[in-house]
Formats: structure tokens, C-alpha cells, sequence
């Protein structure tokens, strides 16, 4: 039974073996009662959430998003190891469908003070960049964060093994995928997009399949990070062997696919001034060249600066940029740079403000990028009515010239939602 198969089964059991009580042991069988061994807590929430466009789409409904959604948050400790269970049930207005996603099932030890393991499926995150990633190579789901799902849902699990070990002054993470993990890639099921192979924009009427590999212990992936702190100042290299984690490629048959990919780089974060800045780089190499057919080569920079700007509120702002290697050749050949400038170039700002002793929550994320000409900004609000109803509103709001450019591809999705959630 697969892993995702086999989390579909889990929620029930894993309520029920909570509120069902263990047994008393027999009196000498353990140093103390099993309650005092093993702790519990279940959390979770439930919501309603909607949203629509603002501009007509011939390829999507005019509802953007409508869900009604419960998750259930089950963790466990014990002196050896700790438990944790994640997962979403919701019915869905615009697949017209019942669905379900195991976001978290793993189990935590550290069998030596230098070392711990973290074994199942996890939501996993490295690098400096903020809603923008370089070296981190763990799955997105881009379709939740363009619908207006909670910033969470950009951040897709992965089935992993995730060793970590303590060696002063470097620290090593090892992540082990043995089948690949892609992102949660825009297919038209959600938001309309640019077809390149079709040369137009497609939705719901023509979604996008790709040919992803999937062969255990075959198709896997290896990230590797070694971090430490030097004179306050993080720094981290970082590698990664696998597949480019959307479909960008041609497979010998034609069809989308997945080329494989090799990242190298490198970040550095510290104080400067009255806030905090951060550098990273990033290498991607590109396995399957050559016939034009795979996507080239690029080098990857981020610049980011982050601080305090006044009480409760703060500013972050970064400079991106793509660069294509090998631009001159794979233009000729009409490959996957074809439709592409060589150097892609994307400013960044993030602005949070609490208000109300912090129940009030004001952000926008706010991306432009003056080689494309497009921008993507993310304005929200959020209120906690109490300490477990909260309510939220915001809109995905796309600009640009090109139908072929990153965000101007989604203008047609110009989108509001709003939420009201119910804690436990």
C-alpha cells in the first residue's frame, strides 16, 4: 500500500485511538501508568472559504475558490519519540468534489545527542529567501497560493527521510525523497495559464498532464544543506539531485515532462544596521542537454533586506534574478528558452502591520519584474474575533503586457476571497 493510500485511512484511527483511553497495565509491568509516558494533544480547525474573479475567463467558472474544509492535528510524545498526524478533509464548489490531503504523518527520534531522524511525510523549508525560493527544492503548490488559500498551503508535503546531525561548528541536514515530489504545478484546473506547446492560454477545458517519474528508489531526490553561525552571521551551502520540480522539458514522446536536475549553491544572513540582510545563489544544471528539448541551464541570485519600519510593523524588500546560460544556442534550437529573455529580473516587498494588540493583522506581498513588465500583489487582512474565530479577506492580483510572462499569464485570474475559520 502506498504512503498516500495509506494516510487516506488514517484519520479515523488516529481520533479514535485518542479519545479511547489505554488500559491500565497489570501492576509491576511499568515503572508508572502509560499515561505519564506517552502525552497527546489534537488541535485543528474548521472553515469556510470563497472567492471569485473580477474580470471574465472563458477558461475558468467564475468562482476562483468555495470550500468548506476541517483539519485535524494529532501529535504524541513519549521519552524515545514524538508523533505527529496532519491532515485536510474539504468539499470543494469548484471541482464539484470531496477531497482529501495528508499533509503531515511522521515520527521524530534522536537516537544520539548529535543526531536526529524525522521519517515520513513533512513539510520541509531551508534558505534566506521570503515567498521566494532558491536552493530550496521541497514542493510548492502554486495553484492554493494564486486561489487565495492560507499562505501555508504554498509549502506542498513531501514523503521523505530527514537526518540531521550536530557537529560543532557545522551542522548537516540530509533529506532523502525515493520518489519524487513535484510542485503542485498550475495544470488549468484552477487558474487559466500560457500553453506553450499550444501557443495559447488554457483553463479547465485543456488541463495540462505531464509525464512525472515515479519509480521508487529510482526517481528520488537528495538535498543536502551544511549550515553553521560564524561572528552572527548564518551561513549555509546547499546541493540538490533530482528533477526540475515543474514540467519544463519534452520527453522523447512529446509529452511534458520532468528533466533532470542538479542545484548547487550557497546563502548568508546577518545584521546590518537596524535589520537583517540575506544573500543566496544558486546554480541549476540542467542533466538532459543538448537536443533543445530540455530546459538550459540558469545561475540564480537573491538580494533581501528585512526590517523594523515602526511599532508592529515591518518591511522586507529583495532583488531577484534568473539568468539563462547558454541563452545564444537554445534560442536557435527553439527550446525551452525560446519564449524567454535571457536575464529575468523580479523586486520583491513583503509589509506586515498589527493593529488592535496584534488581533488585527494588515499584509501585502507585492512582486514586479521590470524585464517581463508584469507584477503579482497579494493584499490581505486577517482578525481574530477571539482567541478561536478569526476572519479574512484578500485578492490575487495579476498585471501585464505579454500573455507569456510568469505573472502577466494569470491576469485573466484577478481574483477576491474571504474566510472564516473556527479553531480548536
Amino acid at each position: 500500500m502506498s504512503l498516500t493510500r495509506l494516510m487516506g485511512a488514517i484519520p479515523g484511527a488516529a481520533v479514535a485511538l485518542f479519545l479511547i483511553s489505554p488500559p491500565s497495565p497489570a501492576a509491576g509491568a511499568f515503572p508508572g501508568a502509560l499515561g505519564d509516558l506517552i502525552t497527546t494533544e489534537l488541535h485543528g480547525y474548521g472553515e469556510l472559504r470563497g472567492g471569485g474573479r473580477l474580470g471574465g475567463d472563458p477558461h475558468e467558472k467564475g468562482i476562483s475558490l468555495m470550500e468548506a474544509r476541517l483539519q485535524l492535528e494529532l501529535s504524541a510524545s513519549t521519552p524515545w519519540c514524538d508523533f505527529k498526524y496532519k491532515g485536510d478533509a474539504w468539499g470543494d464548489g469548484v471541482t464539484e468534489q470531496a477531497r482529501y490531503d495528508g499533509r503531515e504523518l511522521w515520527l521524530f527520534s534522536r537516537p544520539l545527542e548529535v543526531m536526529d531522524i524525522k521519517i515520513g511525510r513533512q513539510v520541509l523549508t531551508w534558505g534566506t529567501g521570503e515567498l521566494v525560493f532558491l536552493n530550496d527544492l521541497f514542493p510548492k503548490d502554486w495553484r492554493s497560493f494564486f486561489i487565495g488559500r492560507d499562505a501555508e498551503y504554498l509549502k506542498a508535503p513531501s514523503d521523505a527521510v530527514k537526518i540531521g546531525l550536530f557537529i560543532d561548528p557545522v551542522s548537516i541536514d540530509l533529506v532523502y525523497t525515493p520518489r519524487f515530489d513535484p510542485d503542485r504545478f498550475i495544470t488549468g484546473e484552477y487558474v487559466s495559464s500560457w500553453n506553450a506547446s499550444l501557443g495559447r492560454r488554457s483553463g479547465r477545458d485543456e488541463v495540462v498532464s505531464a509525464d512525472t517519474p515515479d519509480g521508487w528508489f529510482k526517481d528520488d531526490e537528495i538535498a543536502l544543506r551544511l549550515y553553521g553561525n560564524w561572528g552572527g552571521y548564518e551561513l549555509a551551502a546547499y546541493g540538490y539531485q533530482g528533477f526540475w520540480k515543474t514540467p519544463l522539458g519534452r520527453t522523447r514522446e512529446g509529452t511534458t515532462g520532468f528533466p533532470r536536475l542538479n542545484v548547487y549553491g550557497a546563502s548568508v544572513r546577518g545584521g546590518i544596521g537596524p535589520g537583517i540582510a540575506n544573500l543566496e545563489f544558486a546554480w541549476y544544471r540542467s542533466v538532459d542537454r543538448g537536443n533543445g528539448r530540455s530546459p538550459p541551464s540558469e545561475l540564480r541570485y537573491l538580494a533581501g533586506y528585512a526590517r523594523e519600519i515602526g511599532r508592529d510593523f515591518t518591511a522586507s524588500a529583495q532583488y531577484y534574478v534568473e539568468q539563462i546560460m547558454g541563452f545564444g544556442r537554445y534560442r536557435r534550437l527553439g527550446g525551452a528558452a525560446a519564449d524567454r529573455d535571457r536575464v529575468r529580473h523580479v523586486l520583491t516587498v513583503q509589509l506586515t502591520k498589527l493593529l488592535l494588540n496584534q488581533n488585527l493583522k494588515l499584509s501585502l506581498s507585492g512582486y514586479c519584474s521590470p524585464s517581463d513588465r508584469d507584477a503579482y500583489l497579494r493584499p490581505g487582512i486577517r482578525y481574530n474575533h477571539t482567541d478561536r474565530i478569526s476572519l479574512e479577506a484578500g485578492a490575487n492580483i495579476f498585471f501585464g503586457r505579454r500573455p507569456e510572462t510568469f505573472f502577466s499569464q494569470f491576469k485573466d485570474n484577478t481574483s477576491i476571497y474571504g474566510a472564516v475559520r473556527y479553531s480548536f
